[in-house]
C-alpha cells in the first residue's frame, strides 16, 4: 500500500513530533492514501510558512504484517465515535487506550465548521453525524509509535511548487 505525507519538508526519515498535539488523531505523524490530499496539506503549509517549496513524500506501507503486530483503530466512517475522538484531540484530550496507529476520515475546513457548531452545542452529535455524510472525506493514516513508523518504507518525495 502507498501511503502520502504533505510537508514543507521532504521526510525520508519520519518521525513523531510531540508538539502537533491538537489535530483529529492526535501526535503523530499524518499520512494519507490520497495523493491529492497530501499535496493540499503541503500547500498548507507552505501558506502558513510562506515556503515557496513543498513536497508530497511516499511511502510503502506494509498494512497486512502490521496489522497483525500493531494496535490499529480503524474508523470506516464519521461516525459518533470518531466525532468524539476527534473532538477530544483537538481539544488536547486524548480518549481512550493509546493505539500504535489510527486510521479514518480527515476533518477539513468544511467538516471543521460542523465539528465547531456542535461543540458550542448548535448541532448535537446525530445531526452533526448526519451533516459530515454529504461531505466527500480524504482518510487519514496516523502512526503514534516508532513501532508503527517500522512498518512506513520511504520510496520518493515530489516537489510542490
Amino acid at each position: 500500500m502507498i501511503l502520502y505525507h504533505g510537508s514543507i519538508d521532504l521526510v525520508d526519515k519520519p518521525e513523531i513530533r510531540k508538539g502537533d498535539v491538537f489535530l483529529d488523531f492526535g501526535v503523530g505523524f499524518y499520512t494519507t492514501t490520497s495523493y491529492e490530499q497530501a499535496e493540499r496539506w503541503a500547500r498548507i503549509k507552505m501558506r502558513r510558512h510562506n515556503a515557496a517549496f513543498g513536497y508530497v513524500s511516499v511511502y510503502k506501507f506494509d498494512l497486512d504484517t502490521a496489522s497483525k503486530v500493531l494496535s490499529i483503530d480503524n474508523f470506516e466512517t464519521a461516525d459518533e465515535k470518531w466525532l468524539e475522538f476527534v473532538v477530544n484531540n483537538r481539544k488536547g484530550v486524548p480518549v481512550g487506550d493509546m493505539k500504535d496507529m489510527h486510521i479514518g476520515p480527515v476533518a477539513d475546513d468544511n467538516v471543521y465548521q460542523s465539528i465547531r457548531l456542535f461543540e458550542t452545542g448548535a448541532y448535537d452529535a446525530e445531526y452533526t453525524v448526519k451533516k459530515l455524510k454529504t461531505e466527500v472525506l480524504r482518510d487519514q493514516w496516523t502512526l503514534h509509535t516508532d513501532k508503527a513508523l517500522s512498518y512506513l518504507k520511504f520510496i520518493e518525495a515530489k516537489e510542490i511548487g
